[in-house]
């Protein structure tokens, strides 16, 4: 199993501004119809604490039901951008207990090597994405932690410090969109989490949102 988390110091990081603009949280009303039974379940079941396996167990087939179907993302949430993928929100719970995010992956993009610091659920929604997960191979070099696995449309993974928290992900297509949608327990625009190089350099960052137009 890969190392869950690294304790780190000011001395090894690296401090960066928010990656793109932060940008005002939907409104309750502009959620899409078919995200309520999805939020419904989140908000269900995240205030009864439950056991991390066993919450991601009650969540995991709503989230699957939901990317079962692609005809439901609004086409802002679905826009890609040559530079560079784009990370829109659907729905962030006002207490920051749980976000929903569209990931929209233009052809042949990928993340940086990254970490989450906490659960999360992500289902495949069009078109399919690698994901290579990574583990400290000693005091400073990151190594992969197995080959990639594939999410195609309809599949749902999970992460989290506990399972894995640290990997990149990519368009598994140079030619054409993917789009995921990610559920993570906290707002994950505005918390600070880290990226690394394979060296196992870390950097400090805050994702944001990315701008719906």
């Amino acid at each position: 199993m890969a190392e869950a988390a690294r304790t780190f110091s000011q001395a090894d990081t690296t401090s960066v501004p928010v990656s793109r603009p932060l940008t005002a949280l939907p409104d309750l009303a502009a959620t899409p119809e078919r995200l309520q039974p999805l939020i419904a379940q989140l908000e269900r079941w995240i205030p009864r604490g439950l056991p991390e396996p066993e919450l991601l167990e009650k969540l995991r087939p709503h989230l699957a039901a939901l990317v079962e179907r692609d005809d439901w993302l609004p086409a802002a949430h679905a826009r890609p951008d040559p530079d560079r993928y784009r990370q829109y929100p659907l729905h962030v719970d006002p207490e920051g207990r749980f976000s929903i995010v569209s990931f929209v992956w233009g052809p042949g993009q990928a993340t940086p090597i990254h970490d989450h610091l906490v659960w999360g659920l992500i289902g495949m929604l069009r078109g399919a994405e690698y994901t290579q997960g990574y583990r400290f191979g000693g005091p400073e070099a990151l190594v992969p932690d197995g080959p990639p696995v594939r999410l195609s449309p309809g599949q749902v993974e999970a992460v989290s410090p506990r399972l894995g928290d640290i990997h990149r992900v990519r368009n598994a297509f140079d030619d054409e969109v993917s789009i995921s949608i990610h559920v993570y327990g906290t707002d994950i625009g505005r918390i600070e989490r880290h990226t690394y190089d394979e060296s196992g350099r870390i950097t400090r960052f805050v994702s944001g949102y990315s701008a719906l137009e």
